[in-house]
């Protein structure tokens, strides 16, 4: 299963392009990532030219050597328009300015390896093109490139890097993040990393178009509510997307890539996942998305290709998980820890090392009377051609769990006992055994992109 995975994940720069593209177009150049066999192009995070004259900042026809003293001497509803470096950390504290170089990374802000290296306390602020590193390397006081402490705040086109956080978002209100580029510092350990960005109790932010790496988690959310995050890619970090305590967020054609965990759903409400592609996240965890203590959520239109498990869902109730591929993962699903009430319809569980596996000590029954999903290993009945196989299938019964709990048993999944059994649990129900049920199986694949993955690689 592990070479056709590798030709499955080396297509998915297809998708990649889609969703990232709005981050490379803004970005400059771009270097490649090659993750076993599986090439994306993402925005060049370090080696990039930086300026190299001393910093002059310009308020009207007045210039300054100095980023803050330019800061305090604007009025609100002025521009601040730096060139070069400057070696400082700012205060900006004068509502209603923007900060901005005149081109990407026309200006670097170095932060010299303390504290935070801008923080905004003001509101509407607009910081623009500029470079920002070097941040003290404290958790616990939040060292940061960027903390927003002010609502309505507009950070776009910006680079970070040498940070601890990227980008700290305080308990404030509409503010947007785009088009920019957040990378931490390989020399420190994983654990010892902050977020690229980090949104703590923040409402009504949007965050859009931004490539994230070498950070502990990529965007974090921590009691935030109302965000959208749109067209973001995330590799090389633990968590791609992490929700914690966070309700009514929604989060669409984002792609996460070789991490621990691409998305993890956390002890949150009203989520919406919407057209993502997880990739390759096979880590300590494994999970493409992960849903843990989640309810009332919607998990639709995602692509999960390549991941230790597609989707892992854990004591989580009444959510919606529907029209997701899920390709070439080691489990396609696995469901635990008594969760109930999901609606599972209309995805493609293709060619995973084993469809799915539940640990529960009853019947799990998705689409009694409602369409059910693609098992490319299910054996199909559509005597009335209405799409819908008349036979039920147990993509987790008694076989698949024996397996699961004794791969050695592999061995022997395609026995005729072992056959016997699997027809016994679909096709007649005679045989009742704790698992899952798919009572209206699917006859064909309603994602036709799924070939695309390997068609449009040369292996």
């Amino acid at each position: 299963m592990r070479e056709e995975y590798f030709a499955v994940a080396a297509a998915v720069v297809l998708v990649c392009s889609v969703a990232g593209g709005a981050v490379a177009a803004t970005s400059g150049s771009a270097e490649t990532e090659s993750v076993d066999g599986w090439e994306a192009d993402v925005p060049a995070v370090h080696d990039v030219e930086e300026p190299r004259s001393d910093g002059v900042a310009t308020v009207d026809d007045r210039e300054f050597d100095s980023v803050q003293a330019a800061v305090d001497a604007a009025e609100p509803g002025e521009s601040v328009r730096l060139e070069g470096r400057f070696d400082e950390r700012i205060v900006v504290d004068t509502p209603d300015v923007t900060i901005a170089a005149a081109e990407r990374d026309g200006a670097v802000i170095d932060g010299g390896g303390e504290g935070q290296v801008v923080a905004i306390a003001a509101e509407n602020v607009t910081l623009e093109n500029v470079w920002i590193r070097n941040s003290g390397f404290d958790r616990q006081d939040t060292d940061s490139g960027v903390v927003v402490n002010g609502s309505n705040a507009t950070l776009s086109t910006l680079r970070l890097t040498e940070i601890q956080f990227g980008i700290w978002i305080g308990s404030v209100d509409d503010v947007t993040v785009e088009d920019s580029i957040v990378a931490g510092r390989e020399d420190v350990p994983l654990a010892e990393r902050g977020n690229g960005i980090h949104l703590w109790e923040a409402t009504d932010t949007e965050v859009r178009n931004n490539s994230v790496t070498t950070v502990r988690d990529g965007i974090y959310y921590q009691w935030a509510e109302g965000v959208v995050a749109e067209g973001n890619t995330m590799w090389d970090m633990r968590y791609g997307v992490h929700y914690m305590y966070s309700d009514d967020n929604h989060l669409e054609d984002n792609v996460a890539f070789d991490n621990d965990v691409g998305f993890a759903l956390m002890v949150s409400k009203r989520l919406t996942l919407l057209n993502n592609t997880a990739v390759n996240n096979d880590g300590t965890s494994g999970h493409g998305i992960l849903v843990k203590d989640v309810e009332d959520s919607e998990i639709v239109g995602n692509d999960l290709v390549g991941n230790g498990n597609g989707l892992y869902v854990h004591n989580s109730q009444d959510n919606r998980l529907e029209s997701n591929l899920v390709l070439a993962n080691d489990v396609g699903v696995h469901i635990t820890g008594g969760s109930s009430g999901e609606t599972v319809s209309g995805n493609s569980f293709i060619r995973n090392g084993e469809a799915a596996f539940a640990e529960t000590n009853s019947q799990t029954h998705w689409n009694d009377t409602d369409r059910g999903n693609y098992w490319s290993d299910a054996r199909v009945a559509d005597l009335d051609d209405d799409g819908i196989s008349e036979n039920r299938h147990r993509p987790a019964g008694a076989v698949e769990g024996l397996v699961h709990e004794r791969p050695q048993a592999a061995v022997f999944a395609q026995s005729p006992a072992f056959d016997a059994v699997k027809l016994a649990e679909s096709s007649f129900p005679v045989l009742e055994t704790p698992g899952i049920v798919d009572n209206r199986p699917l006859a064909d694949s309603p994602h036709d992109h799924w070939r695309s993955y390997y068609e449009n690689h040369d292996h």
